[in-house]
């Protein structure tokens, strides 16, 4: 008896202790429960989003073109008034050259039902031609809020799903832990700034991908699978995640009793829900040969001719557009190494665009594999979120045509894992504003940007992120801290200049190309360190396997 309440004492001091060590500041926040929190943040993030699109967005006011924002509004205008078969395809009434659609269908039916909304209030916003640079004040508002419900009935519930999911059953969290997390996750500057301020929906893909996470960290592999096919056919970047999930998804079935069995059923899976949404495109085959004829060809077993239109029709109306190989391996000044590294080695002038596209496909390849091998031979959840980092760095420092956007995808794992890697997360954001400050300083971005950087450092230091700022690795060195205290303070050096002192006529990007070095570099030591981190833990489970067999 004596035994059992020290024990129970000894365990009560320790979640005492824990919710002593909880930041006051979240206190209030989660003494109704983490239900009531949740919608707290919730409905602060979305009023942080509100705030934020009253600002300026891409293109305000520069024609022709304009920007992001026309682009989305353009792809409804198209969706709504054209036919499926012509939404990828240049004619009288779908001029490519002018915002093209370049995403997979799935963007193409959010842009017809956005616009559905759109043509229900404000029919000028969305008419065929007429609508061209449509910025009235109240069609600017409906296109915000497509966004907003976007974030809302999508981003924020798979977020839900995933904290349920990942703390559930960890007792040694405390709730202001979680709520930490929930912080971390809903209130992300970066991609508030690009969707609510820059203007685009990366809420979509990256809520179906968190909901794919959850899934397959709570066993519902099909589930997980079906939700990354979404993802990937609503922005092809989720590719930069299907390395990971391949590894991990394929490691886990061949420990399974029926190895083929269950690698079938995930085939299956992939296939129908691609089969799904990509239907109207292989069934506008009608617009080559027509009904009739493609009856009389099916019925005359010509089906080798069949299939073929199709994959024709498929592959160069549609699979084209999604890859944009004609604007060279990259464009504006994106932290990646073909970027940094063009200050000295001309890639542009000395490859073409076929060698460079061989280059990059090597590169990508050869830093994600290793990741992708680990997940495979040893697959567990905390190693699939940093195969999920690691492989989207990858993609981002290696891959062919890369944009300053494109870091809010490795930010997504690392704000998954926030709890565990606070430091990382923290970095990543810090040099991932940094890396696109110049795009949102172009959109006139600059005040919702110095006040959400500003936010984020309050809010990462309310509580457990305040705690502990290493990597896990000699962060508590005098190196470490030097190091890392002479990279913020280029950051903010480089923010002052950008904004108060003009370039050298000779030079005249010379600022953003700095920028560029400096978080190329940080980005390039945090994908060496996660790497290291991912490959630890199957050390760490060799040697827990070991010990157990020994007992």
């Amino acid at each position: 008896m004596g035994t059992k309440k020290k024990t129970r004492r000894t365990a009560g001091t320790v979640l005492g202790n824990n919710d002593a060590g909880d930041s006051i500041s979240l206190q209030w926040l989660i003494h109704r429960g983490l239900g009531p929190a949740f919608v707290a943040v919730s409905l602060f993030g979305l009023l942080i989003r509100a705030a934020v699109s009253l600002h300026s967005y891409s293109g305000a006011g520069n024609p022709p073109k304009y920007g992001d924002f026309e682009a989305q509004r353009h792809w409804m205008e198209i969706t709504l008034n054209l036919p499926p078969r012509d939404w990828y395809t240049n004619g009288t009434s779908n001029d490519l050259s002018y915002w093209g659609l370049d995403y997979p269908p799935l963007t193409a039916y959010q842009s017809y039902f956005h616009g559905l909304i759109l043509r229900f209030f404000d029919p000028d916003s969305v008419a065929l031609f007429t609508s061209r640079g449509y910025e009235t004040y109240f069609g600017k508002l409906l296109m915000r809020w497509t966004v907003l419900g976007s974030d809302a009935l999508l981003f924020f519930p798979a977020v839900l799903y995933f904290l349920y999911v990942y703390h559930y059953g960890c007792n040694s969290r405390s709730s202001c832990e979680v709520a930490w997390h929930m912080v971390m996750l809903l209130i992300n500057p970066c991609l508030i700034l690009i969707d609510h301020g820059h203007f685009q929906y990366n809420c979509i893909s990256l809520g179906f991908t968190v909901g794919a996470v959850a899934a397959i960290l709570s066993n519902r592999d099909l589930v997980g699978s079906s939700l990354f096919c979404l993802a990937l056919n609503h922005k092809q970047m989720s590719a930069y995640y299907a390395p990971a999930f391949f590894g991990h998804l394929l490691g886990k079935c061949i420990r399974r009793r029926n190895p083929l069995l269950e690698i079938s059923k995930l085939g299956l899976v992939v296939i129908g829900t691609f089969a799904i949404i990509w239907w109207p495109y292989l069934y506008s085959t009608d617009a080559i040969f027509g009904v009739g004829n493609k009856r009389q060809l099916i019925s005359s077993f010509s089906c080798t001719f069949f299939f073929h239109e199709i994959f024709h029709l498929f592959l160069c109306q549609v699979v084209s557009r999604l890859a944009p190989f004609e604007r060279g391996i990259y464009e504006d000044y994106v932290a990646n190494f073909w970027c940094a590294t063009s200050i000295i080695i001309k890639w542009k002038r000395l490859f073409m665009t076929q060698s460079l596209k061989l280059l990059s496909l090597v590169a990508t390849v050869s830093t994600f594999l290793p990741s992708m091998i680990q997940q495979i031979r040893s697959p567990s959840g905390k190693g699939f979120i940093y195969s999920m980092l690691n492989t989207s760095l990858s993609f981002y420092l290696f891959s062919f045509q890369v944009h300053e956007k494109s870091i809010l995808l490795p930010m997504l794992p690392a704000s998954l894992m926030a709890r565990e890697e606070p430091f990382l997360y923290k970095w990543l954001i810090l040099f991932g504003l940094l890396s696109m400050f110049p795009l949102l300083h172009r959109d006139g971005l600059t005040p919702p940007y110095m006040a959400l950087f500003a936010l984020f450092f309050l809010l990462f230091h309310t509580n457990q992120g305040s705690k502990d700022l290493g990597l896990g690795i000699g962060h508590s060195s005098a190196a470490f801290q030097y190091s890392t205290t002479v990279a913020l303070l280029c950051s903010f050096v480089l923010h002052f200049v950008y904004l108060t002192a003009i370039p050298p006529e000779k030079y005249p990007y010379l600022f953003e190309a700095m920028m560029m070095i400096l978080c190329f570099i940080q980005f390039s030591l945090l994908a060496i360190y996660c790497n290291w981190r991912q490959w630890k833990l199957s050390e760490d489970l060799t040697r827990s396997w070991k010990e157990k067999k020994l007992l």
